[in-house]
């Protein structure tokens, strides 16, 4: 993964749990936490170039969800 990828991916991370924080209710607020650092474990040895554009595309859309229901 280019170092450009990586500190998009690391950026992304970060606004994800950023926002959760944002979750007045605690059960909400854990679940995504606890789903956004499993998700991101979970494909964290991922190579292919295309499979990683799309978890990133699909990170962003719910960073865009998560940023609506806050």
């Amino acid at each position: 993964m280019a170092a450009s990828s990586r500190a998009q991916v690391l950026r992304l991370y970060r606004a994800l749990l950023r926002e959760s924080q944002r979750f007045s209710g605690y059960n909400y607020r854990t679940y995504a936490i606890r789903r956004i650092r499993d998700a991101f474990r979970e494909n964290k040895n991922i190579k292919d170039s295309e499979k990683i554009e799309e978890l990133v595309n699909k990170a962003k859309a719910n960073l865009d969800i998560i940023h609506r229901q806050v």
